[in-house]
């Protein structure tokens, strides 16, 4: 079955910076897109990065663009989102997901993903 299990969340002050660890089990494919979201009180679950691992394309939202930098560790089967430049309004919790398709374009849609994590909270305070 396959897992995956998120770390790293913590209470951080605005400027600051964290780093999102999702380990990955049951799921050795060479080829597959990685993902993370976010999901804040009483908001719609947003995509915030991806990575396609056979060539190491990633994509990411507008708000995140030139903070938020995510990679995979192929040997560890480990997914990071390293997040510099934090501000309140990331404050939210955030999952990891993974899967082999992913239409084109759609690449930060939650839907388009079967397998999640639970999820790991960061909170940005002013």
């Amino acid at each position: 079955q396959v897992q995956l299990v998120e770390s790293g969340g913590d209470s951080v002050q605005a400027g600051g910076s964290l780093r999102l660890s999702c380990a990955v089990s049951e799921f050795d494919y060479s080829s597959i897109y990685m993902a993370w979201f976010r999901q804040a009180p009483g908001k719609e679950r947003e995509g915030v990065a991806c990575i396609y691992t056979d060539d190491g394309t990633t994509y990411y939202a507008d708000s995140v663009k030139g903070r938020y930098t995510i990679s995979r560790d192929n040997a560890k089967n480990t997914l990071y989102l390293q997040m510099n430049s934090l501000k309140p309004e990331d404050s939210a919790m955030y999952y990891c997901a993974t899967d082999l398709y992913v239409v084109p374009g759609d690449f930060l849609d939650p839907a388009e993903y079967t397998y999640w994590g639970q999820g790991t909270q960061v909170t940005v305070s002013s």
